[in-house]
């Protein structure tokens, strides 16, 4: 495979030590993306199981989320430190050993406790996961490898539903953890074989206060977004969110001030790697909301079984894993920026076909334009990416991998929190009309945070025509 060949000047492993990163990388991917997405079909089981309420069975899905969000920037931020073979072994033991221990737990106090150090591990490996196939891959092959790693991502996420379930019905619930326990010492192993373990020589302390207002930060703004998804009251949405205001606040002036803080200012120098993270921000919102927004629709106005549903969600992934590769692939050869803003218009009209679905949709029309949504989304997130990584140097590539993943998570999140103030101020009652006005409103705002999308990634083609004709 070209991926794994050597040509003269190539940055990065020979070949076969390149190959084997791959799958560590990837293997790891794959667990925390699958034990971010299935864990939410087993939560009823679990809560019946540990003698525990629903409320607080929910917060099996939300102790990964939380601290998986507060800690990325942190981990970032260490990989220089530390170097990246360190760092990810740690996530990885830390990782598996936490699935083993959700396995076992006997009481939801414990299950919670093990998620909480899950997504610790998870942000340990998924913060740096797109720095080290920077790190192993030549730039000429940059793009294809984010283009693999975009679509193993969303095949895992249409697929966890499914191997969930079956997991569920067939073993019961802790097998839905000891699953991780294999795989992960396969992919430790090949960390530790064959992943750099150069670190940087640190100039200065850690930066301590940011990194704890970076979590403070990501972890009062996931809080807000809960709460609002979940319409409690108000009050305690509005503190969160007040919270998280102050919080970043305060970040962005220790970035400016302190001598060496968490994230180095010069990351954010390049207005072309600003814009594609707040491409990426806008267009997660977007994609947050509109899979939030869809399952109300399918099962409440449409009336749908959850099953059903779900099916009918797997046309949006089919359509990243079709073009997603073959989206890289151009990326290494064209300008990624051109390719990501035309994935973008794909996305936007995907999104305006699902604002116009009509009153009783068939299935194969709503997953007709949940899959140009997916080819427009594909098309966009790994020219994307590879433009965020190509525009910070390779001693930043791990800050710029998770400020990447922040982009991710935080847009995911914002965008569940939009579709929640929808529900609780148009739907208050759970009427299926007000529901459905609700969602469709919704869709509509997912459309305009895709043309803000739009309008940040044409801003960094106007830069990259400018740049062009300056060299000429």
């Amino acid at each position: 495979m070209e991926l794994f060949s050597n040509k003269p000047g190539d940055e990065g492993l020979p070949g076969r030590q390149r190959a084997l990163a791959m799958i560590a990388v990837m293997i790891s991917t794959t667990m925390a993306v699958f034990d971010g997405s299935m864990v939410n079909i087993a939560l009823p089981q679990m809560a019946r199981a540990l003698n525990a309420s629903a409320a607080g069975a929910v917060w099996i899905a939300n102790g990964y989320l939380l601290s998986a969000a507060m800690t990325l920037a942190i981990f970032a931020a260490l990989a220089t430190r530390l170097g990246f073979r360190l760092l990810f072994a740690f996530g990885l033991t830390l990782f598996t050993l936490a699935s083993l221990g959700c396995a076992l737990s006997s009481s939801l106090t414990m299950l919670v406790a093990m998620r909480v150090l899950q997504g610790i591990g998870g942000a340990a490996t998924l913060s740096i996961a797109p720095a080290i196939l920077r790190s192993v891959f030549p730039d000429r092959l940059l793009g294809r490898i984010l283009g693999l790693n975009a679509l193993l991502i969303a095949s895992v996420t249409a697929l966890a539903p499914v191997c969930g379930g079956a997991l569920l019905a067939g073993f019961g619930w802790p097998w839905l953890f000891a699953i991780n326990i294999v795989p992960g010492i396969i992919a430790l192993a090949f960390t530790l074989r064959v992943i750099p373990g150069k670190r940087a020589i640190a100039s200065g302390p850690f930066d301590t206060p940011g990194a704890l207002l970076s979590a403070l930060f990501l972890g009062a703004a996931v809080m807000a977004c809960d709460a609002f998804s979940h319409r409690q009251a108000l009050p305690v949405a509005l503190a969160y969110g007040l919270a998280a205001l102050l919080a970043a606040a305060a970040f962005a002036h220790r970035l400016r001030r302190a001598p060496q803080p968490l994230l180095p200012p010069a990351l954010f120098a390049s207005s072309r790697f600003s814009l594609a993270a707040l491409t990426s921000l806008a267009s997660f919102v977007s994609q947050g909301m509109t899979f939030v927004a869809l399952p109300f629709l399918f099962q409440n106005v449409y009336g749908y079984s959850a099953f059903d549903s779900a099916l009918l969600f797997t046309a949006w992934p089919v359509g990243i894993i079709l073009v997603a590769p073959h989206a890289g692939r151009l990326a290494d050869r064209y300008t990624p920026a051109v390719i990501a803003t035309s994935g973008l218009c794909l996305f936007s009209l995907g999104l305006l076909l699902l604002t116009q679905l009509p009153e009783n949709a068939h299935a194969w029309d709503i997953s007709l334009r949940g899959f140009i949504c997916g080819i427009g989304f594909g098309c966009f997130q790994s020219p994307n990416n590879r433009e965020m990584l190509a525009n910070a140097s390779r001693q930043h590539s791990g800050y710029a991998s998770g400020v990447l993943a922040i982009m991710r998570t935080f847009g995911q999140c914002l965008g569940a929190a939009f579709v929640g103030v929808m529900l609780a101020v148009f739907a208050p009652d759970g009427g299926i009309v007000q529901e459905e006005q609700a969602v469709r409103i919704a869709l509509w705002l997912a459309l305009a945070a895709t043309l803000l999308a739009l309008i940040f990634s044409l801003t960094r083609l106007r830069q990259v025509s400018q740049s062009a004709r300056a060299e000429r």
